[in-house]
């Protein structure tokens, strides 16, 4: 994990990708942000970047690989898992059976999407305020 690394977002959501990154400009962070439309085309950035991303904001529902899929390849991959980046789930889905299948795997946060900006753009500053605070494995690099 790098303070600065970029923020990978995982939304199949045009709309939702569209205002994430509205809400993550508003708060002027240093990070760059990497967009992708389903779990497969994370996955694939995440095996080829140098770059060390910094956090994974990743829906559940989307086609091709859904996010619950792509947790499974990152904890099943030792390349990627060693990478250790924090893994947050921000999707419209909330539902209990949902969110009990998100933690079987190793997450580290799921929150629901907002439906007002200025609580989401909120919400986003919890998790990376959170992120950049916390001790990492990755943090002794």
């Amino acid at each position: 994990m790098s303070l600065t690394g970029p923020i990978i977002l995982i939304d199949d959501d045009l709309d939702d990708q569209f205002v994430i990154k509205s809400m993550l400009e508003d708060l002027a962070l240093p990070n760059p942000l990497r967009l992708f439309q389903n779990g497969q085309e994370g996955h694939q950035y995440l095996l080829t970047t140098i770059e060390t991303p910094f956090l994974i904001l990743c829906d559940v529902n989307m086609p091709v690989m859904n996010g619950l899929e792509l947790r499974k390849e990152i904890d099943a991959d030792p390349y990627l898992k060693n990478k250790a980046i924090p893994f947050v789930f921000l999707s419209t889905s909330a539902n209990k059976e949902t969110v009990e299948n998100a933690y079987k795997g190793t997450i580290q946060g799921y929150f629901k999407k907002r439906e007002r900006y200025d609580d989401g753009k909120e919400n986003l500053a919890m998790i990376i305020k959170y992120w950049k605070s916390c001790l990492h494995p990755n943090s002794f690099k």
